[in-house]
């Protein structure tokens, strides 16, 4: 029977290696290609209750580590450095989508319980899937890029919390029994393990972590070990497997240990994550795919409109091009992994049924392939759609928030982008007397740099009308430190349309460009119009060298000149 086993479970990793392939051709993530092998692994061969068996052990090993590495990186710190647009997208979307979606779910038919859980899934979106969709665009740099990875690491922060309260009051919810008593047994089980948590935290975590970290190998069993142990633990004392993977990862996630954890572990969640997505394909009822496929198809019709939307009225309402907010807005447009494991905790819970589990997965699988697409080409969707979100663009009526109020000050340098090296450039140009104007589409650092004093000025260099407004003729210098994939004015770098376009509007002065390497550097170069290229990376190494080497020669030379005297 062990055979029997093994075969069954090598068949199924080369079929899904085997449609992960036809996926990744498509474009799809690999979350979709394991639920879709499980669907057909279930549907056409009959696997063996042990294979099943086995196939349960390690999605629930999968799911107690992928918890481990959340609690791992945890940083409730973040919520107070995320900022103010990251947290209201964040909580808004969450909030806006549960509520909606709870009364999607009672007209669908459903009851309040079932209904409750599915818009409490549907308010998570895959970080994952998102951060390698923009780290492959290049647009992680860029303000929708920034303020979606702030927004997606509060439904993070909210992921949890929905845990833990499913843990604790959740379990006297549509069971059996006394639920006054078992909510208090659950609540001090939870109190029991914050307080063992501290102690452990303050007096064990380092030191045992430094003694496993001489060998490293041993560290990364002794972490997997930890994991599964309290994943065990959580679920003896009522907490759930995956609140104890959680607090296993917030126990040592505060050593100096936790990022080389984090990558040896990284490989062996994926791969025993593969046998949850496989689970829960199989557990997908196909005969009732007929009462919940009109269903999945309003839900994911909500995800993949209604989510972007929230967050567009959202960004719009706090000053927002549509722009910005309709790029930020299609990193909702779907749901994650946490959505299925959130409904399948509901599951072992006994507050929802299969036919819940099934219409969430089918929400999952319609709106991850889609949205895929939809974040590929999101620069053309959005000029699809700027006609459509012309309501809702209140900050194309915005004027600059800024020094001068007369629309055309007298500047000698004109910086597009007032981010990290921008905004520093901004202020070393003004205290060497120069008069400078930033330009940029954040409102949040417009009103940052006017407080300081700081001649700025709102705009998106996308909207022709802008540039009318802007003492170009004027200025000897325009410097361009706008992040690749900012803006798309061109199908090459967006940056040489944006140069070509300064050049058209009455500007004879000089144009300086952010490079991160030569070959940007001469790609931009061969565009023309580019006078200078500045390396940020480079030239902060630089200065940091000359620092460095300037301070050795003064320590070197004090013991001589401590002797002559």
């Amino acid at each position: 029977m062990a055979d029997v086993v093994f075969h069954e479970i090598a068949w199924l990793l080369l079929g899904a290696a085997a449609v992960g392939l036809i996926g990744a051709a498509l474009r799809q993530p690999v979350i979709v290609s394991f639920i879709v092998v499980g669907i057909a692994a279930s549907a056409f061969f009959d696997s063996s209750a042990e294979t099943a068996g086995q196939i349960r052990f390690l999605a629930e090993l999968g799911v107690a580590l992928l918890l481990f590495l959340v609690g791992l990186k945890l940083d409730w710190r973040l919520v107070r450095t995320l900022g103010p647009v990251a947290l209201a997208t964040g909580l808004g979307q969450v909030g806006f989508t549960a509520g909606i979606g709870f009364f999607i779910g009672l007209a669908l038919g459903l009851d309040w319980l079932t209904s409750l859980y599915v818009a409490v899934a549907l308010t998570f979106s895959s970080t994952i899937i998102i951060v390698k969709l923009l780290s492959d665009k290049r647009e992680l740099e860029t303000l929708h890029g920034r303020i979606a990875l702030g927004f997606l690491i509060v439904q993070d922060i909210v992921v949890v919390v929905a845990m833990v309260t499913l843990s604790t009051v959740g379990i006297g919810v549509g069971q059996e029994g006394n639920g006054l008593v078992d909510l208090a047994m659950v609540l001090g089980s939870l109190v029991g393990v914050v307080g063992l948590l501290v102690l452990f935290v303050r007096y064990i975590a380092d030191p045992l972590t430094t003694l496993l970290a001489r060998t490293p190998e041993l560290l990364v069993i002794a972490a997997i070990g930890w994991a599964a142990t309290a994943a065990a633990i959580g679920d003896l004392i009522g907490l759930g497997k995956e609140l104890g993977g959680l607090a296993a990862g917030v126990s040592i996630g505060s050593t100096p240990y936790r990022d080389m954890v984090s990558a040896r572990l990284a490989t062996l969640r994926d791969f025993l994550l593969l046998f949850f997505f496989l689970s829960i394909g199989a557990a997908l009822d196909l005969s009732t795919l007929g009462q919940d496929f009109w269903r999945a198809v309003v839900f994911s019709l909500f995800v993949l409109i209604g989510n972007p939307l929230i967050v567009i009225l959202i960004m719009a309402w706090m000053g927002y091009r549509a722009r910005t907010g309709f790029l930020a807005g299609l990193t909702v447009a779907q749901i994650s992994e946490f959505s299925l494991i959130f409904m399948a905790m509901g599951l072992s819970l006994g507050h929802v049924d299969e036919s819940a589990v099934g219409l969430v997965t089918l929400v999952g699988l319609v709106t991850i392939a889609l949205s895929v697409y939809m974040i590929t080409y999101s620069q053309q969707l959005y000029a699809w759609s700027r006609p459509l979100l012309r309501p809702v663009d209140f900050g194309s009526s915005r004027k600059a928030v800024a020094g001068n109020e007369d629309g055309q000050p007298t500047v000698d340098v004109i910086i597009f982008g007032l981010g990290r090296f921008g905004g520093q450039l901004l202020r070393r140009l003004d205290d060497t007397g120069y008069r400078v104007l930033g330009v940029d589409l954040d409102p949040e650092a417009i009103r940052h740099f006017a407080r300081e004093g700081y001649q700025v000025r709102y705009g998106d260099v996308t909207a022709q009308e802008f540039w009318s407004e802007l003492p170009l003729a004027r200025a000897r210098w325009v410097v361009l430190s706008v992040p690749y994939g900012a803006i798309v004015l061109t199908e090459t770098d967006p940056r040489s349309g944006l140069i070509t376009a300064i050049r058209t509007h009455r500007f004879g002065g000089r144009v300086a460009i952010t490079a991160r390497d030569e070959q940007e550097s001469r790609r931009l170069k061969e565009g023309g119009g580019v006078d200078l290229v500045l390396y940020p990376f480079d030239d902060a190494a630089t200065s940091a060298a000359l620092q460095i080497t300037d301070l050795d020669e003064v320590l070197r030379n004090a013991p001589k000149e401590a002797a002559e005297t």
